[in-house]
């Protein structure tokens, strides 16, 4: 039976936007801190790295379970199979074809395209698209097929957090579950999303290890002076031939510490002060839409990443678990790209995710090339998409002010 995050005692709800979740206090688990060393700091000789785990010998009590990291930082876990999606019904796409009407460009529709293109353009000139002579419009219908896989994605890792005598949920409390069984509300299909959560019954007390459990630590900067060198007068009381005490320092050669501010020592940054650590185990959940397209028919030469955001017509959706490769589709091609991003995505997400969703879609993409003519030399121009988006190669009056030509 999974563990419900969202529904635990003291936990919030899973439903919180991306980001640590505020961590559910269960259990009560204190250290009874020393009062001889309220007022004693330590020298600081290296920087803690997070996320770091706790001593191995507070790590050997605990229980077996998958989410126990002893060693290394991170853990992916293999997610659990998933539920096949339904065989792709038999499909006549003569049918899906004849009902689809892409609009043939004329040279109206191929002129005010190019109108509107120059008008958006603070460096291009309306005249020659007002006054071009169209020669040729090539067209073509391309076909586009896009798959996409909704998946998600879980590993773990130590963290820490100050400990302030709060309520702590450890192994006390229970056994941790596996993190595969941990709920949390899924986002809506297709948007990715990242989500930390704590994982229930992880949490560990101990002393923090960057200032020994002292809270403090002495000032790297006056080495627990409280007082430095004067940095205007390099501790000599007066400046280089001047009769008159510094001024900075007051003739006394030395100025608090600014670091400290003159106490000598910093409340330690990674206890904030509390002498201890919750350490736990942090579950983060990845959701990725991951994408896999392929346009068939291309001859003309418009550049594919424009292709890739050009609006269509669709022909055809099949949404499931999990998606079944495209048959006998009259491109053949398109029926070889469904196979190939099919097993692609399958083998990529197979040991580290789950999926969640599939969708494959064919879409037709009407694109013209426009040939024509303006003060004795030919141009090109493309039209492409459903709304008639323009890509310009070389536009006979054009001046240079940082605007793009796409």
């Amino acid at each position: 039976m999974g563990c419900d995050l969202g529904a635990a005692e003291g936990g919030h709800s899973e439903t919180e936007p991306s980001g640590t979740q505020a961590l559910p206090q269960l259990g009560v688990w204190t250290m009874d801190r020393d009062p001889s060393e309220e007022g004693s700091v330590v020298d600081l000789s290296f920087q803690a790295e997070r996320p770091l785990a706790p001593p191995a010998e507070l790590l050997e009590g605990l229980p077996s379970c998958d989410w126990l990291l002893q060693r290394g930082t991170w853990q992916i876990f293999s997610p659990p199979s998933e539920a096949l999606g339904r065989p792709l019904a038999p499909t006549c796409w003569s049918s899906f074809l004849e009902h689809s009407r892409v609009p043939v460009v004329t040279e109206e529709v191929a002129r005010e395209a190019l109108l509107s293109f120059v008008n958006s353009k603070c460096c291009y000139r309306s005249g020659a698209a007002g006054n071009l002579v169209i020669r040729e419009l090539r067209q073509q219908t391309l076909c586009r097929y896009r798959l996409e896989t909704f998946s998600e994605s879980r590993v773990s890792e130590w963290t820490f957090q100050p400990f302030t005598n709060h309520l702590v949920n450890g192994p006390q409390r229970g056994t941790s579950p596996r993190l595969w069984d941990i709920k949390v509300q899924v986002p809506p299909m297709f948007q990715e999303d990242t989500r930390k959560f704590q994982v229930p019954h992880s949490s560990l007390v101990k002393e923090c290890h960057k200032c020994h459990g002292r809270g403090r630590y002495k000032c790297s900067g006056c080495h627990g002076a409280g007082m430095v060198r004067c940095p205007s007068c390099s501790g000599a009381k007066r400046k280089a031939r001047q009769p008159r005490r510094c001024h900075m320092c007051s003739g006394s050669g030395r100025r608090r510490c600014s670091t400290c501010s003159g106490r000598g020592n910093k409340t330690c940054a990674t206890c904030k002060g509390e002498r201890k650590l919750e350490h736990f185990v942090l579950l983060v959940i990845t959701w990725k839409n991951s994408l896999f397209e392929f346009v068939s028919g291309r001859q003309l030469h418009c550049p594919s990443e424009l292709l890739a955001k050009a609006k269509g017509e669709n022909v055809f959706r099949d949404e499931n678990a999990v998606v079944y490769p495209i048959v006998d589709f009259p491109l053949r091609d398109i029926s070889l790209a469904s196979q190939r991003g099919i097993a692609e995505h399958s083998a990529n997400l197979a040991s580290r995710a789950r999926i969640l969703q599939q969708r494959q879609t064919i879409e037709l993409i009407p694109l013209t090339e426009v040939h024509y003519w303006y003060q004795g030399k030919t141009y090109v121009y493309y039209i492409y998409g459903t709304d008639h988006q323009v890509h310009v190669v070389d536009y006979p009056e054009r001046f240079c002010c940082g605007c793009t030509i796409i």
